[in-house]
């Protein structure tokens, strides 16, 4: 295992950005920075040990500052989607940056955790990032969050969050990379297959936040229970496809209890990559990319629809509007302290 780094681009306020990577001896390679926390490429082998790079992203730091799909973003201090761009902790009402339709998205697009520039320090297998966070942009409490980026010999790829604020407050973050088994500049993702051990989900309104309802996936095209090819279903006349142009939305992972599971699975039959992903956390929110629009990536490769998916675990949606959700309120102090501890490992076959 090893771990260097190299400068990578500048700060808008002229800091150095910096690339590290981490090796294994099994052919593998991860590359993050400290803009965002941001993941960078990702090189697994494929089934016959050749290594190709399988996530979206750029070649140059200061491409990351317009990134308006997220890719390989560390998102925070609340993911997705809160309605109405409002909410309430212990009766006072929090407003958020209304910047989409009337909701709040990834918390704020230019202010949000993945364009600010996190500390970092190195182990022989890992990179730990921490930021300092005030209360700023809706979210009470002075919180301080660290991201550790592990790489281990069994070619798994190990996010660990850990979080704390003095006050109660939102924490929900996750990482937003998008994946192409094939390689990140092999087109469209629609004959991935993929398996959810998700029996349920929350479906939408127009907008994407959720109607409070947690429905079976059963009988819908929303079951991926088994493996499914992506595209079988994902432009079928189904109401919940329809509004989200496709898959993007937040499943249930099936016997939740705060343990490490086994979530999904996705299959590339073309290079013969496996991706299991394990999570303890409540949902993850299956994105198949239906919104890249068309624009210049790593190597000078174009992306496109569906170049890409992302499997974003997370407390779901708006979570903190709907009382029947698990909650993603942590901080405090003294007895009622609650902290935000939460690992999400990308294992490769």
């Amino acid at each position: 295992m090893a771990v260097t780094q190299e400068v990578y681009g500048k700060s808008r306020d002229g800091r150095d950005i910096i690339l590290y990577t981490i090796t294994n001896s099994k052919g593998m390679k991860a590359q993050v920075t400290n803009l965002g926390a941001i993941l960078v490429s990702l090189w697994v082998p494929d089934a016959s040990g050749k290594a190709e790079d399988i996530v979206l992203g750029f070649d140059t730091a200061e491409e990351y500052y317009d990134n308006s799909c997220f890719f390989g973003a560390t998102i925070g201090p609340s993911a997705n989607r809160i309605g109405d761009a409002s909410y309430e902790i212990d009766g006072i009402c929090y407003e958020l940056d209304d910047n989409d339709g009337g909701n709040n998205l990834h918390s704020h697009f230019e202010l949000g955790y993945h364009k600010r520039m996190w500390d970092a320090e190195t182990s022989e297998d890992s990179v730990i990032f921490s930021i300092y966070d005030p209360a700023t942009l809706g979210f009470p409490g002075v919180k301080e969050i660290t991201l550790t980026y592990s790489l281990t010999e069994n070619n798994e790829l190990k996010l660990h969050y850990y979080g704390t604020s003095d006050q109660p407050t939102i924490i929900n973050l996750t990482n937003h990379t998008y994946f192409n088994l094939d390689g990140h500049d092999s087109g469209s993702i629609v004959d991935h297959e993929i398996k959810l051990n998700c029996a349920k989900y929350t479906p939408t309104v127009p907008g994407s936040i959720p109607t409070g309802e947690i429905a079976d996936v059963a009988g819908t095209p929303m079951d991926l229970t088994s493996f499914t090819r992506i595209g079988d279903y994902i432009d079928d006349d189904f109401d919940q496809l329809e509004m989200a142009g496709g898959y993007d939305h937040n499943f249930c992972i099936d016997g939740y209890d705060k343990s490490l599971r086994e979530t999904a699975t996705v299959k590339a039959a073309k290079s013969g990559r496996v991706m299991k992903v394990y999570t303890d956390l409540p949902g993850v929110q299956f994105y198949a990319g239906n919104f890249i629009k068309p624009q210049t990536g790593k190597g000078g490769c174009t992306y496109n629809k569906r170049g890409g998916l992302c499997l974003e675990t997370q407390y779901y949606p708006d979570t903190v509007n709907h009382d029947n959700f698990p909650s993603c309120i942590f901080g405090g102090e003294g007895e009622d302290e609650k902290i935000y501890d939460t690992v999400t490992v990308y294992a490769f076959e």
